[in-house]
């Protein structure tokens, strides 16, 4: 499963990005949107309303055209509006109610409970930072490498716009260092070999029960939206098990990705390795 994740500060290009998934022939059911604005909701479930009907459960397409969303209540954030499924899920929600249709007048949100523990592919803490910033986001989830690919294509210019970088070949190596184990990473974080080799690695170190695990970003000189949702899998994976991980040394346009994506917030960040270990040890002697 791929996941692609778009982080948006323009209502239009957040807008624009749904046409576009759309007339690519993405597939509604792989696409969530996620926004606290009703109107911007209201203009994409239009979108939405013209390609399928019935895109969120137990909501149908309204006789104007218009796909209803779940207004859902978040704690700490407030009324969020959803559209496509699995939505709750990906903010760590349980307790999803049918759906209430945008620009119906239906007021009330469906009261939702936090999860007790991750049981998504996904970190929900991004996706509540993101959305208490006032941004909207975009995530498309697929087994297609063809669908992820033309999801990548549209979210990266429609979204991130992240400079393309080198093409060199990817590579990811491990190296224990202190306790820790260091993942090198060189190349592009980008979708297919990159987000593969990436994710067999991280699947192999939390099986062996890992605990600290620094991911070494200063090899890498793009990251794309697929490479976006994987970071974002890495951090809930690594937590599902008890473990820790650090971002290290990343470059400054891998950081100022992070930071536009409000991802700097989620993971914890250091200037080199040994700022990693000194950090982890000092969370540990506070535990």
């Amino acid at each position: 499963m791929e996941t692609a994740i778009g982080v948006f500060v323009s209502r239009e290009r957040a807008e624009g990005a749904v046409k576009s998934l759309l007339e690519q022939h993405v597939p509604e059911e792989s696409i969530v949107y996620l926004t606290r604005s009703e109107s911007e909701a209201h203009t994409v479930g239009k979108q939405l309303g013209g390609y399928a009907g019935g895109f969120v459960g137990g909501a149908t397409r309204l006789s104007a055209g218009v796909a209803a969303a779940t207004l859902l209540a978040v704690p700490g954030i407030g009324s969020v509006f959803a559209l496509g499924f699995g939505a709750a899920a990906l903010l760590g929600l349980v307790g999803a109610g049918t759906g209430a249709a945008v620009g119906t007048g239906a007021s009330r949100a469906h009261a939702m409970e936090p999860t007790t523990g991750t049981g998504t592919s996904t970190d929900a803490t991004f996706f509540r930072q993101v959305l208490n910033d006032g941004h909207s986001l975009i995530v498309v989830r697929t087994e297609s490498s063809q669908v992820a690919a033309t999801a990548c294509a549209i979210l990266d210019k429609q979204g991130m716009r992240m400079r393309k970088g080198t093409e060199q070949k990817s590579s990811v190596a491990t190296r224990q260092v202190d306790g820790a184990v260091v993942v090198d990473v060189v190349g592009r974080i980008a979708l297919g070999e990159g987000t593969a080799s990436l994710r067999d690695t991280i699947r192999e170190l939390t099986e062996k029960g890992s605990g600290l695990i620094l991911l070494n970003l200063s090899g890498v000189d793009f990251i794309d939206s697929a490479g976006l949702g994987e970071l974002v899998r890495t951090h809930a994976s690594i937590q599902h098990h008890d473990g820790q991980l650090k971002l290290v040394s990343p470059s400054r346009t891998v950081y100022d990705l992070l930071r536009v994506t409000k991802l700097d917030r989620v993971f914890d960040i250091e200037k080199d390795e040994a700022a990693a270990l000194k950090s982890a040890r000092a969370a540990g002697a506070n535990s």
